[in-house]
């Protein structure tokens, strides 16, 4: 536990540069969530596109999830090398980019490679965004501010599914890849209006002054130095399996909900499908916001427990279900459960660090469970082919009992405040 952080239980204001920070920071998650969720909504065109099958679509899938993991590791070096904002506007580049590119893919392999690329902005840019909003807030509106921020992955699935209402039937998919590249513009914004970290500066301004700076190879061993390494591994393990039941479930939701009954899908059309898939991200954005409001009430890990366990329960009942209003109705719910752990991750990481590896512990530890989690759409791709995709979210369901006896090992962390 880092020696920098303490108990502080007293009333604060919000500045207008917080507010600011957490505007950038949620903007900029949103953005990241629908363009990395674009290939989701169009898997089955481009599937029909290039030949392939559920195996093949889902490996793509993992490519990006391959590359999140790396690049999230990467941004959080920069990010305590050379501040949060600097990191947090080039991930946002990336991934505009890198989406633009996927449009002009003409084979399986130019499409893997733009989503790996991808993959680099978007899971650098969960790292550069936690850490800059958790070192922002204070600890008392923590868990607030970080589930506010984490919900905005939601606005980024309705905005996408909207965009591929809109686009896709007009266009086509490669139409709906190049919208992607329009989040770049959040740049200028950033660049105009956000501060870097003040305990960033302050942090570097001491290792300037003490000429102890650490080094990005130093940033990374010391996540496995005595004092760290415990708490490192279990947030890999925690993240690894939340991440591996998250994205194996909800990377297949919108092509299990436009799957024919035959092949283990739900059977509905385009514009239905894409209407659940808005309503299953209300669900989602309400458990996302409840859970940081509950973790800075109760505790880090309880609300964890619950939320983990009651999304392992209703993930198999889903895949099961074939009636259209009882998917309806279910899919906020699982999404409310499923999505709504992810507050916790960005909350608990940025207490369990201290302020000159924090950037780099986030990307690290989250990314090295986005790594495990590439498996995840590819294995149920996999599955799908003599299951069916409803039956193979079995493997998520697993995921996520096992997060929620992990997290057991953590020790509880509300209520810190840093330096």
């Amino acid at each position: 536990m880092s020696e920098e952080i303490k108990t502080n239980a007293t009333s604060v204001k919000i500045t207008t540069q917080q507010w600011k920070v957490l505007f950038a920071t949620a903007a900029g998650y949103a953005l990241d969530a629908m363009d990395t969720v674009l290939y989701s909504m169009v898997i089955l065109q481009v599937m029909a596109e290039f030949s392939m099958d559920t195996s093949i679509g889902g490996l793509i899938a993992s490519g990006s999830l391959a590359g999140a993991a790396a690049g999230g590791t990467i941004a959080g070096v920069i990010a305590d090398k050379v501040g949060r904002r600097k990191a947090l506007m080039l991930t946002v580049l990336v991934y505009s980019f890198f989406t633009f590119m996927c449009g002009l893919s003409q084979s399986v392999l130019q499409l893997m490679i733009f989503r790996i690329l991808l993959g680099l902005g978007m899971g650098g840019e969960w790292t550069a965004g936690v850490a800059l909003i958790t070192e922002t807030w204070p600890a008392k509106h923590r868990g607030k501010a970080m589930g506010f921020v984490i919900s905005n992955w939601c606005v980024g699935w309705a905005l996408a599914a909207l965009v591929t209402m809109i686009v896709l039937p007009r266009f086509g998919w490669r139409m709906v890849f190049f919208v992607g590249i329009l989040p770049a513009l959040l740049i200028l914004w950033i660049r105009k209006n956000i501060d870097e970290s003040e305990v960033w500066l302050r942090q570097k301004g001491k290792d300037l002054n003490e000429g102890s700076g650490r080094s990005a190879i130093s940033c990374l061993t010391a996540l496995f130095s005595r004092k760290h390494i415990r708490i490192t591994v279990i947030m890999c393990a925690l993240a690894s399996a939340i991440l591996f039941g998250y994205w194996g479930i909800f990377t297949w939701v919108p092509g299990f909900l436009a799957s024919p009954i035959a092949n283990g899908g739900a059977g509905l059309d385009i514009v239905k499908s894409g209407s659940f898939i808005l309503l299953l991200n209300v669900g989602g954005f309400i458990g996302f916001n409840s859970m940081g409001w509950i973790t800075d009430m109760f505790g880090r890990k309880r609300p964890f427990l619950i939320y983990a366990f009651v999304a392992a329960i209703l993930v198999p009942i889903y895949g099961q279900m074939r009636d259209p209003m009882i998917l309806m109705f279910m899919g906020p719910v699982l999404a409310y459960f499923g999505m709504g752990v992810f507050p916790f991750f960005g909350t608990v990481l940025s207490e369990f660090y201290p302020t000159d590896i924090r950037a780099t512990a986030i990307g690290f530890t989250y990314n090295f469970g986005r790594g495990v989690s590439a498996f995840a759409p590819f294995i149920i791709g996999t599955l799908a082919l003599n299951m069916g995709l409803g039956s193979a979210f079995l493997a998520g369901s697993i995921a996520y009992a096992v997060g929620g006896f992990i997290v057991l090992l953590l020790p509880e962390t509300k209520g810190l405040e840093f330096d």
